[in-house]
């Protein structure tokens, strides 16, 4: 299925576990620094460096660019390290997060309640996720180096929808499907 950033409700609402997906538009790029200055800044009333309406965040640190490059290779990084702060950025109207690995209960319960998805990226496959990025541009928190938020213009993204906005949950579908119970 093709997605264009900002996500809409009904966007999300037609996503299911296990759907394979090509992301085109803006994504913003935050670690746990990013997230900790973000969820600091909500709490204290301030706006954000960016409006998290309909928007997708992934989690990733990118290698350096070679010249002429956007930016270098561009793997997920393990999504539960920002669980303390999913929650407030999807109240914030944040619709989609990407990453790897397993989210918190916590987490998938405000995806339900906010209609948002989680949506994996392939790690190891940093190089050619990096091709689908035509721009990256850094917009706050320069200070953290490769931490930094960033703002990518992507075309053809790829990634899978790990956690619908259902309770859905693709990595335990597939252990389901393999259990020899």
């Amino acid at each position: 299925m093709k997605l264009t950033t900002p996500l809409t409700d009904s966007a999300i609402e037609q996503l299911h576990a296990g759907d394979k997906v090509s992301i085109t538009g803006v994504i913003y790029v935050g670690r746990d620094a990013a997230h900790k200055r973000l969820v600091a800044a909500l709490k204290a009333g301030e706006a954000l460096p960016f409006d998290p309406q309909g928007q997708i965040i992934y989690y990733m640190g990118p290698a350096p660019a070679k010249p002429g490059d956007p930016i270098g290779s561009a793997g997920p990084t393990t999504s539960y390290r920002m669980d303390p702060y999913a929650p407030q950025m999807l109240e914030a109207g944040l619709k989609g997060m990407i990453g790897k690995g397993n989210r918190s209960l916590p987490v998938r319960e405000a995806m339900q309640k906010h209609k948002a998805v989680y949506l994996g990226a392939i790690g190891g496959a940093g190089a050619l996720i990096a091709k689908s990025i035509k721009q990256a541009t850094v917009i706050a928190y320069d200070d953290l180096g490769a931490e930094a938020l960033r703002r990518l213009e992507v075309e053809d993204f790829p990634a899978i929808v790990v956690n619908d906005m259902y309770g859905g949950d693709a990595y335990e579908d597939g252990l389901k499907q393999y259990n020899r119970e």
